[in-house]
This record gives structure tokens, C-alpha cells and sequence, in this order.
């Protein structure tokens, strides 16, 4: 069953994720959330995209690290090929605006996929956090995106202590568009979806891509070298003693909430 579903209304196409407990990304998912923005790129019938989560409290988990336990060098590239530059280049020929919608945890990975939408709004119980370092590995990836977006000490701090922090703070660093009640992030998404739909479709396809190539100097030279940087890292003994560990953890847990789905406060 796929873990990504997808639906077209009202000229928005919603990709949901759907994959309990709390929408880990295996190489699979990342396929399929490809695949759908390149499907929404394809259609002349969508003007929008919403991405979003239909688990309660959980957006995503981030990357599933026991794709990484006992993997080839060769298939940790591949991996992290897929979900640096597959997703980034899907955003760039999406050619129509993209709007994440967080409704609870974002770690790591799952932080990747929101901050590669144009807009994100986020429910008041939303949270946000990059605990990669604590197993032995590093948001590579970010390293190139959240300095640009909160600064370079902010970043470091964020990156590097691994801390969780909530939709308020996010929305303070500019990480955030809007900061929605929880019960109402569906429609209000929904609404500014709308408000964007409304708009000329050849002159925001056209502003978009503007927009983008703007901001996008030096970050695809970025995003290929945080591939191998996080390959070089993924190889160490403190890698591999760390995402072993986190395996061992998942079989246990037996589906019970890992230490990247748990809802924590700000810290």
C-alpha cells in the first residue's frame, strides 16, 4: 500500500503522507513524493500544491535510518541522491507554487521536505528539530538551506545541538510562514492555496521561476557536496555504532514512537 496519497480539487493537488507511525522516508516514499510533484507539474488542472501529513501530531520523521544499517556506500549515495537532489529538482520544474502544511513533528529529513516548498504553515503544535548529529551523522543538507533562512549562528546552534523547537520559534526565525490553531491548519492551507490559485497561472509559473533562480546561487553546488559529505560521515564508526543503535531501538519499540518521533518541547 502506497504511503503517499494524492488528490486534486479545486485546482490543489494534496500529496499526503500516510505512512503510521510517523512518516519515516525510505527510499519508496521519496520515489512517490517525486513522482506526484512531477504528476502536479503535468497537469494544466492544478495551480497548487499542498503537502501534507494525514498521521495525527506527526509530519515527518525524517529520513528511516534503518535504510542506512548495514548499506552500501554505493546505496547510501544513491539514497541521499534521491532525497537531496530529486526532491530539489522536482520543486525547481514544479512550475506552480507549493505549500507545506505541518501539523506536528518535522526531524531532519522531514524538515528537508518542508523547507523545499515555496510557503510552510504550521500548527500551534507543530515542532521542528535535527537530530542526526546525536547518531553519528549530519543534516548535510542544511547546512546549505538554514543559514540562508535564519542566519548563521542561529543555524549552527539549531544544527548542531540537535534541539527541538516549536512552531512559535520557528515562525520568530522565519522558518514559518504562518502559525495556524491547530484545528483550523487544514482550511486555512486550504484557503491560501486558494488565494494563490486565483492568480495568473503564466505569470506565476514565470515569477516562480525567478524567484527561484534568485535565491538558488551556489545552492545546487550546495546540495551536491552535502551528498558527499554526508556519505564521508555515514561511514565513520560513530555512524555506524549510532544508526545500529537506532535499528536495534526500532525492532524493540515494536512501532512504539523513536526518540525522532516523539513530540518534545522547545529546549
Amino acid at each position: 500500500m502506497s504511503g503517499v496519497g494524492y488528490r486534486v480539487r479545486e485546482g490543489i493537488a494534496e500529496i499526503t503522507l500516510d505512512d503510521p507511525p510517523a512518516n519515516a522516508l525510505t527510499r519508496s516514499t521519496v520515489t512517490e513524493l517525486i513522482a506526484a510533484l512531477d504528476r502536479a507539474a503535468a497537469d494544466d488542472a492544478v495551480a497548487v500544491v499542498l503537502v501534507r501529513s494525514a498521521v495525527a501530531r506527526r509530519f515527518c520523521a525524517g529520513l528511516d535510518l534503518t535504510q542506512l544499517d548495514g548499506t552500501s556506500p554505493a546505496e547510501v549515495r544513491s539514497l541521499l541522491e534521491t532525497l537531496y537532489i530529486g526532491l530539489h529538482q522536482a520543486q525547481r520544474r514544479l512550475g506552480k507554487p507549493s505549500i507545506a502544511v505541518v501539523n506536528g513533528a518535522a526531524r531532519g529529513g522531514g524538515v528537508t521536505l518542508a523547507v523545499s516548498c515555496d510557503l510552510l504553515v504550521a500548527g500551534e503544535s507543530a515542532s521542528f528539530g535535527y537530530p542526526e548529529i546525536d547518531v553519528g551523522v549530519m543534516p548535510a543538507i542544511h547546512f546549505t538551506l538554514l543559514p540562508r533562512i535564519v542566519g548563521r549562528h542561529r543555524a549552527f546552534d539549531l544544527l548542531f545541538t540537535g534541539r527541538t523547537f516549536g512552531a512559535a520559534t520557528a515562525e520568530a526565525l522565519g522558518l514559518v510562514s504562518r502559525v495556524i490553531p491547530d484545528d483550523e491548519l487544514d482550511e486555512a492551507a486550504r484557503s491560501l492555496a486558494r488565494v494563490l490559485a486565483a492568480k495568473p497561472r503564466q505569470a506565476m509559473r514565470i515569477a516562480r521561476a525567478s524567484f527561484h533562480r534568485a535565491l538558488d546561487l551556489g545552492m545546487s553546488e550546495g546540495i551536491d557536496a552535502a551528498v558527499e559529505d554526508f556519505c564521508v560521515v555515514a561511514a565513520t564508526d560513530d555512524a555506524r555504532e549510532g544508526i545500529g543503535g537506532f535499528a536495534k531501538r526500532r525492532a524493540a519499540a515494536r512501532g512504539s514512537p523513536t526518540p525522532q518521533q516523539q513530540e518534545e518541547p522547545d529546549r
